[in-house]
């Protein structure tokens, strides 16, 4: 028997886009109003490399939960900014690794901190217990689907 107790489309909507958009959207006005000019998506990026730089553009694709085409584009479009530059792989000139500039360290804590600011808005009112269960069924439902 499903273990579904939403009414037709609820969880789906909410789980693959509600929350997510909103804290989103959230995220990118407060990155307009630093002036900084920076899509969520290509924050996305440079917080992967971040974690780790000189990366190939397919960890970025794993990372990120996007496809190959919309991380070049966003490569493309960080190496325009002079945020990241592309170094062909020694090991196979088929690949390209990303590394982040200066510039973009530079950008680091300012966007980390008004992304944990924004995550704090989000989770005022929310008590600890639930944040927990919330994290726990999401990792759930994510490695149902992996």
């Amino acid at each position: 028997m499903p273990n579904n107790q939403f009414k037709k489309g609820e969880l789906y909507s909410f789980v693959t886009g509600k929350a997510s958009t909103a804290i989103a959207r959230r995220l990118q006005k407060k990155f307009n109003t630093a002036t900084l000019n920076l899509t969520i998506e290509q924050w996305s990026v440079l917080y992967h490399l971040w974690k780790k730089d000189g990366i190939s553009q397919q960890e970025l694709c794993n990372a990120t939960f996007r496809d190959k085409p919309s991380i070049t584009r966003l490569v493309d479009n960080l190496e325009k900014l002079k945020l990241v530059k592309r170094v062909p792989s020694k090991s196979d000139r088929r690949m390209n690794m990303v590394f982040l500039t200066p510039e973009a360290l530079k950008l680091q804590e300012q966007t980390m901190e008004l992304a944990e600011e924004t995550l704090n808005e989000a989770l005022l009112t929310v008590p600890a217990d639930k944040i927990e269960v919330c994290k726990e069924v999401l990792q759930i439902v994510y490695d149902n689907l992996k």
